[in-house]
C-alpha cells in the first residue's frame, strides 16, 4: 500500500534547482533513508511533504492529518516555562495546550510514549535545562504519542550518544514493523540505521537516486551524482565515503 507517492517533483530557490522530476513512492511499512550532502535539499523535501514549503513544479499525493514529525535540532530558551512531559503533549494537542484537560487515556499515552525512549525521568524537567539529547528523546516522543500513520524525521539522531541512538532506531523500526507506519528518515550517517533501512535516497549535486543500500551507496552511483571521483568502502560493516567535494560531508556515512 503506497502512503506518499511523490511524482516529477522539482524545487528551486531563485536561479538554484536542488533537484528535478524527483518521483518515488513510500509504501506502508518502509524504513526510507534521505541523504546528500549539505544544500542537497534534503530538510526542504520534507517541507514538501509537510506542506510547509510548494514545490516549483509536481506534486506529491499524502494524508497530512496524521504525520508524526521529528523536526531538526533547535535550541529552547532556558527560562521556557515548559516541561518535558508539556512537550510530548503538543503532539496530541498542540492547538489546546494549557486549556483543557486531559482524559485519562491521553494521559496514558503521553506517559507510554515518554517512557518508550528513556525519558521519564525527564517528564517534569524544564524543558530548556535539558542537553540537547534529553530534548532530542522528548521531540521523538511527541512525534509517537499520536499514533501516527506516517514518520518524518530530521536528523533526529543528533546530540544522542550512541546508547541513546540505538534506542531511537530500535523504537522507529518497531513500530513501522508493528503498524506498518513508515519512516522518512533525513541523516547525514546511514550507519547507525542500516540495520532498519530499506531503501535510501541520495540527492546529489548532479542528480538523485534512490534504491537499496548496495545499489545506491556505491562508488559508480555516487561518481554520477557528484559529477567527480568518489570512492565507497565497506569497512567493517560501515559504509565509508572517500573523496565527496563537501569535506564535511565526508562523515555522513562514517
Amino acid at each position: 500500500m503506497t502512503v506518499v507517492a511523490v511524482e516529477d517533483l522539482a524545487l528551486r530557490f531563485d536561479d538554484r534547482e536542488l533537484w528535478h522530476d524527483l518521483t518515488f513512492a513510500v509504501e506502508r511499512g518502509e524504513f526510507l533513508a534521505v541523504l546528500g550532502p549539505n544544500g542537497a535539499g534534503k530538510t526542504s523535501l520534507l517541507r514538501v511533504l509537510l506542506g510547509q514549503l510548494e514545490p516549483t513544479r509536481g506534486r506529491v499525493v499524502l494524508d497530512r492529518s496524521r504525520i508524526g514529525y521529528v523536526p531538526q535540532q533547535r535550541v529552547f530558551d532556558r527560562d521556557l516555562p515548559l516541561r518535558g512531559r508539556d512537550l510530548v503533549r503538543f503532539g496530541l494537542d498542540g492547538n489546546r495546550w494549557g486549556i483543557a484537560r486531559l482524559a485519562s487515556p491521553d494521559r496514558g499515552r503521553i506517559e507510554a510514549a515518554i517512557a518508550a525512549v528513556g525519558a521519564t525521568t525527564l517528564a517534569d524537567a524544564p524543558i530548556g535545562r535539558l542537553s540537547g539529547g534529553e530534548q532530542q528523546r522528548l521531540r521523538v516522543a511527541q512525534a509517537l504519542v499520536s499514533d501516527p500513520s506516517l514518520l518524518l524525521a530530521d536528523e533526529p539522531l543528533l546530540s544522542l550518544d550512541l546508547a541513546y541512538q540505538q534506542v531511537i532506531v530500535r523504537l522507529l523500526d518497531e513500530r513501522r514493523r508493528s503498524a506498518g507506519t513508515p519512516v522518512v528518515f533525513v541523516t547525514h550517517d546511514v550507519n547507525p540505521i542500516l540495520s532498519a533501512v530499506d531503501r535510501v535516497l541520495y540527492l546529489g549535486p548532479d542528480g538523485w537516486a534512490i534504491g537499496g543500500v548496495d545499489d545506491v551507496l556505491t562508488t559508480e552511483t555516487l561518481s554520477r551524482l557528484y559529477g567527480t571521483a568518489i570512492d565507497v568502502l565497506r569497512v567493517r560493516g560501515r559504509v565509508v565515503v572517500v573523496g565527496t567535494p563537501d569535506a564535511e560531508h565526508v562523515h555522513h556515512v562514517h
